[in-house]
């Protein structure tokens, strides 16, 4: 039996970087904060808890935070808040900047730029459309650098149903994790409607490779494993492009959660995962599977 594992699994450059940040400001001596966890996955954020990395998880503990903070005694290194790979709204944003502790912004480079599109073409007046999943962290940050009118909508469906005054100009971006054909469907939708639109296709190069890879392993695989944290919402489209494709689909969090039912005559089985998925589990799983099937 062959495993393929796809050459785009794992650690995205993104969630690479902002990892990478929390490390290396650990090694500081500072007392370190993340302004929700650092990336989608469980193992990591759990890490860097034992490390002594506390996640704060809403405006008002970190208000809180910045109201009673004080430099450890002894001490003359301070506090930070590392802002997290998906980003933060505005607000958020500024509100660290203005506090006593240091403000480090570990935002995806891709998130950023969406920041400055949605800041830039609302204050410009036109009226955003945020194509991604409502209440997910990159999704919420985006929606707090628009100054204007906004909506979020995730469905061919909402786009159907989604009505703009006669004269309205629309800017529609993407969450850089979005399904790359489902965007596409909903941007046609939107053109068929004849608005004066402009389309930005923020959709990360990472993202469309990952689904590409994903749909053409799981094409030809008996099963596929797909490996990633239950908040992710990146490894959540892959599972669903693969279980269109393969219908001995598995997603799992760890080694732990794999309880594999291959088919009898199964020759491939597919691995892929999540942008933030360590190298160490997709390994762990690899092996795995090599060796007990």
């Amino acid at each position: 039996m062959e495993v393929q594992l796809a050459k785009s699994a794992g650690f995205c450059f993104g969630v690479k970087r902002a990892v990478d940040k929390v490390y290396e400001q650990i090694e500081t001596g500072k007392t370190i904060y993340t302004y929700g966890p650092i990336i989608h996955n469980e193992e990591v954020v759990s890490d860097l808890e034992q490390k002594g990395v506390q996640v704060i998880n809403d405006k008002e503990s970190l208000q809180k935070l910045i109201a009673d903070w004080q430099c450890p005694e002894g001490g003359n290194v301070g506090g930070a808040v590392i802002i997290r790979s998906h980003g933060v709204p505005k607000e958020i944003q500024e509100l660290i900047e203005n506090s006593p502790l240091e403000c480090i912004d570990a935002t995806c480079p891709f998130v950023k730029r969406i920041h400055r599109i949605v800041e830039k073409e609302s204050l410009a007046g036109k009226y955003i459309v945020i194509v991604g999943n409502p209440g997910h962290p990159e999704v919420e940050g985006i929606m707090g650098w628009c100054s204007g009118p906004m909506t979020v909508l995730e469905t061919e469906g909402e786009a159907e149903k989604c009505v703009f005054p006669q004269g309205t100009e629309i800017c529609i971006v993407s969450q850089t994790t979005f399904n790359y054909n489902k965007f596409q469907h909903i941007v046609a939708i939107f053109q068929e409607k004849g608005y004066n639109d402009s389309v930005v296709n923020t959709i990360c190069n990472a993202t469309e490779e990952r689904q590409t890879e994903a749909r053409e392993i799981a094409a030809k695989a008996d099963a596929m494993i797909v490996i990633g944290g239950k908040h992710s919402s990146n490894t959540r489209k892959l599972y669903e492009i693969c279980s269109a494709e393969c219908a001995n689909t598995y997603f799992i969090q760890t080694l732990d959660d794999l309880h594999l039912e291959l088919p009898k005559a199964a020759i491939l089985v597919g691995i892929t995962a999540g942008a933030s998925t360590p190298n160490k589990l997709i390994e762990e799983v690899q092996n795995y599977v090599r060796i007990n099937f």
